[in-house]
C-alpha cells in the first residue's frame, strides 16, 4: 500500500510539473470580486498589466460584483483549478464567513493562497463642522451624547463597517452607524454634511483630507500615511487595538498544482517589487506588501479569527 501511494504521489507531481512547463500557454482570467472603478479594480490591473509581461501572456480582469464580494468569490472557488482562473481577493473575504450563514465557499478547502499584493489602512474622518479636533475631543463628544453622531460606512460587513464597530468597542463610545452600497456614497455624504463621520478607506478619504474638506482624526494602522503623515494611528491617539488593513492578496482554487502556484507566487512578487508598480499603487495610498503563500495563509487565518470576534461582539449580521 505503501508503494502505491508513493507512486501517485510521484505520479502527480510529474504531472502537476509537466502542466506548468506548459503554462501559461493562453490568457489568465483574474476575478475582480467587487464593480469597476474601485481600489481592488484598478490595483488588479496595475498588477495585471506587469504580471501579464512576466508571464507572456494577457491577464483578463473580470469584474463580478455583488453580495459583498460573495457571488465573485464563489465563481472562483467553482473554476477549474488548472491555473486559468485565479482571484483578486481583499479583507471583507475574511469577513463574510462571521456575517453571513451561506457565504458559498471556505476559504481553507476552496483556495490556495498565491500572494499578497498591496495593503491600505482605513481612517476615521470627520466634517469639519463637528465641534472636535482630534480623535480625544471626538471620543468625548460622542461620550457626551450617545448614538447620536453619525458613522457612515460602505455597507453591513464591509471593511470600513467592522473597523467602525471594532473602534466603538475599543473607545467604549455608542455612535449611529449608517450604511450605504460602498464607501464611495459614504464619503461624499460626509464630505456634504450629511452624516458627520465616517469610516473610509485611505483611497477615498485622502484627496478630501489633503483638500481640507473633510478632517482626519485617526488610522486604523500599525503606522502613519506619507500622505497625510499629521494624521496620528489609533493608537498614538490613545485608543489601542483598532487595526483594520484592507488588503489586496491573489488566490487560486484549490488543486492548482504546486509548481504552478510557485511560479505565479515567483512572478507576483517581481511584478509586485517593481519600482513603477510600488509607485503606482502608492498613488493609491496603498503600500506593496509582496509575499511568500505561506505567509498569506497565516493573514488568512487571523483575520478570519479576529473579525469573527469582532462580528460576535459587535452582534454584526447579514441584511
Amino acid at each position: 500500500m505503501k508503494i502505491c501511494r508513493t507512486i501517485s504521489i510521484a505520479c502527480a507531481l510529474t504531472a502537476g510539473a509537466a502542466l506548468a512547463s506548459d503554462y501559461p500557454n493562453r490568457p489568465i482570467r483574474m476575478i475582480v470580486p467587487w464593480a469597476p472603478g474601485g481600489g481592488s479594480e484598478i490595483s488588479a490591473r496595475i498588477l495585471g498589466q506587469k504580471l501579464g509581461e512576466y508571464l507572456g501572456t494577457t491577464i483578463v480582469i473580470d469584474t463580478r460584483p455583488g453580495a459583498a464580494s460573495m457571488l465573485g468569490t464563489q465563481l472562483a472557488a467553482h473554476a477549474q483549478p488548472d491555473g486559468y482562473t485565479l482571484l483578486f481577493t481583499d479583507l471583507p473575504v475574511t469577513i463574510n464567513p462571521a456575517v453571513s450563514k451561506n457565504v458559498g465557499y471556505d476559504l481553507a478547502r476552496d483556495f490556495v493562497p498565491v500572494s499578497m499584493v498591496a495593503t491600505s489602512p482605513a481612517i476615521l474622518v470627520m466634517h469639519p463642522s463637528v465641534p472636535a479636533v482630534n480623535l480625544a475631543e471626538f471620543i468625548a463628544l460622542a461620550k457626551a451624547q450617545p448614538g447620536k453622531i453619525t458613522l457612515g460606512h460602505g455597507g453591513v460587513g464591509a471593511t470600513t463597517h467592522v473597523v467602525g464597530e471594532l473602534f466603538q468597542l475599543r473607545a467604549g463610545i455608542k455612535l449611529n452607524p449608517v450604511p450605504y452600497k460602498g464607501t464611495g456614497p459614504a464619503v461624499a455624504d460626509t464630505v456634504a454634511g450629511q452624516v458627520q463621520s465616517a469610516i473610509s478607506t485611505m483611497p477615498a478619504a485622502v484627496p478630501h483630507i489633503q483638500s481640507g474638506r473633510l478632517r482626519g482624526l485617526a488610522i486604523a494602522g500599525k503606522k502613519r500615511s506619507a500622505a497625510i503623515p499629521d494624521v496620528p494611528t489609533m493608537a498614538e491617539a490613545g485608543v489601542k487595538g483598532v487595526e483594520g488593513e484592507n488588503w489586496n492578496g491573489v488566490l487560486a482554487p484549490a488543486g492548482v498544482p504546486q509548481a504552478i502556484i510557485a511560479m505565479l507566487n515567483r512572478e507576483i512578487v517581481k511584478a509586485v517589487n517593481q519600482p513603477q508598480v510600488r509607485e503606482r499603487l502608492a498613488a493609491l495610498s496603498l503600500e506593496a506588501i509582496p509575499s511568500t503563500p505561506g505567509e498569506f495563509k497565516k493573514v488568512l487565518d487571523s483575520e478570519l479569527k479576529k473579525w469573527a470576534e469582532v462580528v460576535k461582539a459587535a452582534n454584526i449580521q447579514a441584511e
